[in-house]
């Protein structure tokens, strides 16, 4: 058995790639080309045949994104790969092409809220029914079961309060049953979670975050076997064209060349920003799941390897005014949606309540999402321990 950081290296900086196709270039090349032409007909009726994996037309397959899709499959220990323009568009997929008219998701409540929007919404227009779980017990799946029930939907953990599902139980469930299963990783990306290993049937990531690393790309990603993304390929994917352009695919591939690196850093400089705060009495509650105050420590660490740069705290006030102007103290953390890239961030929920897209209810007012980058610890501590006490 091949040593972890072994393997990772090698799909980092090997798999996908032939050099000698392209000028022995060390970097991947960016083939920025909508068609692709054949010297006979006998080679674009074979490229027209297998269009999800020959380079014919670029919303189908493109060679920059082939080798993106042979990286992140290898990463996720599955046999193939797709890329999305969003990971709004690729859970879409992914949940459209396995329910129909009449069916019944089950999904983990406080899901990312374009998966909520999704469900809810859009696919309650057209008769589909879900039901939001509490996953923290497993048995909650087993008892939400109904015979119409075809997909369980995971996020462990989610991104506000970090509940985590044990994916071993779930999966178990989901197979005595018929179901398939689907999970957001995006959180623990795959250096520090396979959910494959554990039987999971379709990975996604919002590769905006920790794939890309540098916040100048929207994308997603879902990963799965050759017969479900074969089965994406030929419905979903080709007719709705949510497809990412071939530059994109070329950021996310430089973003990968350091995603190991970027991911040790995190967890080591967010471990000591929470231990800063958790023993600060102006912060009442820190969620993170691998605090040893975290109610789901123990199957943090059996399941994942290291925690992310995400976590929550409610601070010591409920007055309005004294959040805000903790937020507004900050200096070295910008006031910003999203996360993954170098950049700390802090995301308050109070600016959910007059959203027009997003969860309005449900998160206090003393909620804010912290999101740690790659800046020095005493950096970051610094300055919040200067906010919290003008705040």
């Amino acid at each position: 058995m091949k040593n972890q950081n072994i393997e990772l290296s090698e799909i980092i900086n090997s798999v996908g790639e032939d050099r000698e196709l392209y000028y022995n270039s060390v970097a991947p090349p960016l083939i920025q080309s909508s068609n692709f032409a054949f010297k006979t007909v006998k080679a674009l009726r074979k490229s027209l045949k297998k269009e999800d994996s020959i380079p014919f037309y670029t919303r189908g397959a493109n060679p920059t994104t082939d080798i993106l899709r042979k990286k992140m499959a290898a990463l996720e220990h599955t046999e193939d790969a797709l890329v999305f323009a969003s990971g709004s568009a690729a859970i879409a997929a992914a949940v459209m092409v396995n329910l129909r008219q009449g069916d019944h998701v089950l999904c983990v409540h406080k899901p990312y809220s374009w998966t909520m929007k999704l469900l809810q919404d859009l696919l309650g227009r057209y008769g589909v029914k879900v039901t939001f779980v509490d996953g923290r017990k497993s048995e909650n799946f087993k008892d939400a079961l109904v015979p119409s029930t075809k997909m369980i939907i995971l996020e462990s953990p989610n991104s506000w309060t970090f509940e985590l599902q044990n994916i071993e139980e779930v999966v178990a469930i989901a197979r005595n049953n018929g179901l398939i299963t689907l999970m957001d990783n995006s959180y623990a990306s795959p250096i520090n979670q396979t959910p494959a290993d554990y039987g999971i049937d379709i990975i996604l990531h919002s590769a905006s975050k920790y794939i890309s690393g540098h916040s100048d790309t929207v994308a997603g990603i879902l990963c799965a076997s050759k017969k479900m993304t074969k089965k994406i390929f030929v419905s979903e994917f080709m007719t709705l064209g949510g497809i990412i352009s071939p530059f994109n695919s070329w950021l996310l591939l430089r973003g990968l060349r350091t995603l190991p690196v970027r991911m040790d850093r995190v967890a080591d400089t967010t471990m000591k920003v929470i231990k800063f705060l958790e023993n600060h009495e102006k912060v009442s509650e820190v969620y993170y799941p691998f605090s040893k105050n975290h109610s789901q420590y123990a199957l943090a660490k059996k399941q994942m390897k290291k925690g992310g740069g995400q976590f929550t705290i409610l601070l010591k006030t409920e007055d309005p005014e004294k959040v805000e102007a903790f937020c507004n103290t900050l200096n070295n953390f910008l006031l910003a949606c999203s996360w993954g890239g170098h950049e700390s961030l802090i995301f308050p929920a109070i600016v959910l309540s007059n959203s027009q897209n997003y969860s309005k209810g449900g998160f206090p007012v003393n909620m804010i999402r912290f999101y740690i980058g790659l800046e020095d610890s005493e950096y970051l501590i610094n300055d919040l321990e200067i906010a919290l006490t003008k705040a």
